[in-house]
C-alpha cells in the first residue's frame, strides 16, 4: 500500500467483520451442536426401538420354533393315534371274528366239559367206597398218632426219670448248660451295628441242638456235647429253676445240695444264680420277681417245702461267704478280713465253725443277708465285663430237721431204695450185689435201738443238711480282661482255684487214690460235696460268640469231664444221736469200696 495512508478504518472494519464470522461461526457451531446431541438423542431412541425391535423378533422366534415344536408333537401324537386307531380297528375285527366264532367253540368246550365230567362222575363214584375206607384210616392214624405222641412223652419223662435215678445210683454229677444272649460288649472293638454278623467276633458259633445237646461251630469242625439240659438265649430264669426245683425236696428227705454255677467272666453266672445286674439290690422283695434268680428261687421252694410240715419241726440258718484271692472271707461278720480255719468231721464233712450263720424264717431275711454280704463282695470292671466277680460266693442254708419227721413211716421210702437197686441192675444188663446206704427203716431201727426220743422235746436228735449255693468266679484270659496290679492277681488266684477244681473233677472220674482237695480253699471248703455226701449240680453258663470260642470250649469240657465222675449213691445225712453209734458200727455204715476211694478221704 502506498505510504501515508491511514489503515485503522481498513482493520477496525476487518475486525468487526471476523468477530462478525466468528459469532455466525460460533452460533453455527451451537447450532450444529444442538443439531448433534438431537441426533444422538434420536440415534439413542432408534437404538432402543432397535433393541426393542431384536428383543420382540427373539421373542415371536421362541414362540415360533415353540410352536413348531408343538405342531410337531402334535404331528407325531397325531400319527401314533391314528396308529393305535388302526390296531384297534385290526383287534376289533379279530375280536368279532372271535365272538362270530365263539358260540360254535363254547358248544364244543361244553361238549367237552360234560364228557369230563361224566368221565370223573364215574371214578368218583367208584372211588367213595375206598374214599371212606381212607378217611377211616387217617382217623385211626391221627388217633394212633396221637396215642403214640403221649407214649413218647411218657417214655421220655421215664426215660428221664431213669436216667436220674441211674446217674443217683452212680453218684454223677449233674451237668446243665445255659447259653446267654448276644450283648453288646461281645463286638469287643469292632463296630456295634456288626453284633452277631457272620465274619465278625461277636458272630454266633454256640448253638443249642436240643435241650440236652450244645453244638459249637469251629475253624475245623463242629463240636457236641451232651448234657442233663441245655438251656437256649431265650430261656427264663423260672424255665432255669424248674429244672433245678426236684433236687430241694431231697434237702428235706435228708441229702446235702450243691448247686454251683460255672463259666468265664461275663458268662451269666451271677445273673443265673442271683438275678439281673441292673438294680443293686439283685430284686430283693418280699414277692416272686420274674428276673430273680436260683438263691431267692432255692429259698422260697425250700420255705414252701417246710411250710408243708409241722410246724416248729425244721429251722433254717444261712451263711455267707466268699473266697477271695485263696482266703475265706465271712460276710455277715463284722470283720470279714479275719482268718477262718477249715474243720473236717469225723464223718468227713467239712465246716466252718467260726463262719458266722443268721437263723432266718423268710426268703426276705436271706436275700436282705445275701445283700448285705454282696456289699463286701469283691468286684471289679475289666475289659470283658464292668462287674466282674473277683471271689466266689457261697451261699448256705442250713436245714436243722427234728428227727421224728424223719422217722415216720412213709411206705415209699424203703420201696425206694429196693426199686433203685432193681433199676441198676436193669440198667447194667447183670445181676449184681451193690453194697447201698442203711434204708431209712434201718436207720429208724437203729434210732429205736439207742432210745431216740419219739416225741419233740429237750435232747431230741436232730438231722442237719445243708444248701450250699455257689457263684463262682469267672475264669478269664489275663490278655483280653486287661486287669493289672491287685486285679492281676486276682485273676491268677481264681484261675488257680478253679483249676485246681478241675483237678479234683479229673482224679475223682479216673479214680485215683489220692484226690487233691486241699490245693485250694474252695475244693477244701467244697471237698463233701464234690466227693459224694451232695446231690451237685454244676451250671455251666457259655457265651454264644466267636469271640470267647476258646473259654467256652473250656467250660464245656469241664463239663463233660464232670459228668464222667462216678461217686458211688450220694450219702443221706443221719440223726445227730445216730451218726455217733453208727460210725461205731462199722456193719451197719460201711461204705463201698469205690466210694471211700472217690471221695478222696483216707
Amino acid at each position: 500500500m502506498p505510504l501515508g495512508i491511514d489503515r485503522s478504518h481498513f482493520f477496525a472494519d476487518k475486525v468487526t467483520q471476523l468477530e462478525k464470522e466468528s459469532r455466525s461461526k460460533d452460533e453455527r457451531i451451537h447450532a450444529l451442536e444442538t443439531e448433534n446431541a438431537m441426533l444422538y438423542l434420536k440415534l439413542a431412541q432408534l437404538r432402543g426401538v432397535i433393541q426393542k425391535n431384536h428383543e420382540d423378533t427373539s421373542r415371536l422366534n421362541s414362540q415360533y420354533e415353540g410352536e413348531q415344536k408343538f405342531r410337531k408333537s402334535v404331528a407325531e401324537t397325531a400319527f401314533k393315534l391314528k396308529r393305535e386307531l388302526d390296531d384297534i380297528k385290526h383287534n376289533l375285527s379279530s375280536v368279532l371274528d372271535v365272538a362270530v366264532a365263539m358260540p360254535k367253540q363254547f358248544n364244543t368246550d361244553m361238549e367237552k366239559a360234560r364228557a369230563v365230567v361224566q368221565k370223573h362222575r364215574h371214578v368218583f363214584q367208584s372211588q367213595s367206597s375206598s374214599l371212606t375206607v381212607m378217611q377211616d384210616q387217617i382217623t385211626q392214624m391221627q388217633t394212633a398218632l396221637q396215642e403214640v405222641t403221649e407214649s413218647h412223652a411218657k417214655e421220655k419223662k421215664r426215660r428221664q426219670e431213669l436216667h436220674n435215678i441211674l446217674m443217683e445210683l452212680r453218684g454223677n454229677i449233674r451237668v446243665h448248660c445255659r447259653i446267654r444272649p448276644l450283648m453288646d460288649f461281645d463286638c469287643g472293638t469292632e463296630d456295634p451295628n456288626t453284633l452277631g454278623r457272620p465274619g465278625f467276633k461277636s458272630e454266633v458259633v454256640v448253638h443249642g441242638v436240643d435241650d440236652e445237646n450244645v453244638c459249637v461251630r469251629t475253624a475245623k469242625h463242629n463240636k457236641v456235647f451232651e448234657y442233663e439240659r441245655v438251656y437256649g438265649p431265650t430261656e427264663k430264669q423260672d424255665g432255669v429253676f424248674a429244672e433245678v426245683q426236684p433236687m430241694l425236696t431231697s434237702l428235706l428227705d435228708g441229702y446235702n445240695i450243691c448247686i454251683m454255677a460255672y463259666g468265664q467272666t461275663g458268662s451269666g453266672k451271677t445273673h443265673t444264680m442271683l438275678g439281673s445286674h441292673k438294680n443293686e439290690d439283685y430284686n430283693l422283695s418280699r414277692e416272686p420277681h420274674p428276673d430273680e434268680g436260683v438263691i431267692p428261687r432255692a429259698a422260697r421252694e425250700l420255705f414252701r417245702l417246710i411250710s408243708e410240715k409241722p410246724e416248729g419241726s425244721h429251722s433254717v440258718e444261712v451263711s455267707v461267704a466268699e473266697i477271695y484271692n485263696n482266703d475265706i472271707r465271712d460276710l455277715l461278720s463284722s470283720d470279714p478280713n479275719a482268718k477262718h480255719d477249715i474243720n473236717t468231721g469225723i464223718d468227713g464233712t467239712v465246716n466252718l465253725l467260726t463262719l458266722c450263720s443268721k437263723q432266718v424264717d423268710t426268703v426276705y431275711e436271706v436275700m436282705r443277708l445275701v445283700q448285705h454280704g454282696l456289699r463286701t463282695r469283691q468286684e471289679s470292671a475289666t475289659l470283658i465285663h464292668e462287674h466282674s466277680s473277683r471271689s466266689h460266693l457261697v451261699v448256705t442254708l442250713t436245714v436243722t430237721s427234728q428227727a421224728p419227721s424223719f422217722f415216720s413211716k412213709h411206705p415209699s421210702q424203703t420201696d425206694v431204695a429196693a426199686s433203685q437197686t432193681t433199676i441198676s441192675r436193669d440198667v447194667r444188663g447183670r445181676s449184681q450185689s451193690m453194697q447201698v446206704q442203711p434204708t431209712w427203716s434201718s436207720v429208724e431201727n437203729l434210732s429205736q435201738s439207742i432210745g431216740a426220743p419219739s416225741g419233740g422235746g429237750q435232747g431230741q436228735a436232730v438231722i442237719k443238711t445243708k444248701l450250699q449255693l455257689v457263684d463262682l468266679a469267672g475264669s478269664e484270659c489275663v490278655g483280653m480282661s486287661g486287669v493289672k496290679g491287685a486285679a492281676l492277681r486276682e485273676a491268677s488266684n481264681i484261675n488257680k482255684s478253679l483249676s485246681a477244681l478241675a483237678d479234683v473233677l479229673g482224679a475223682l472220674a479216673e479214680h485215683r487214690t489220692h484226690v487233691p482237695y486241699r490245693n485250694s480253699r474252695l475244693t477244701h471248703l467244697l471237698q463233701d460235696s464234690i466227693g459224694g455226701d451232695a446231690k451237685l449240680l454244676v451250671l455251666l453258663c457259655v457265651s454264644p460268640s466267636q469271640r470267647y470260642i476258646t473259654e467256652s470250649l473250656q467250660c464245656m469240657g469241664f463239663g463233660t469231664r464232670a459228668r464222667q465222675v462216678q461217686r458211688g449213691p450220694t450219702k443221706r445225712r443221719l440223726p445227730s444221736s445216730a451218726e455217733k453209734v453208727s460210725y461205731d458200727n462199722t456193719a451197719v455204715n460201711q461204705r463201698p469200696k469205690s466210694t471211700s476211694s472217690l471221695s478222696g478221704r483216707p
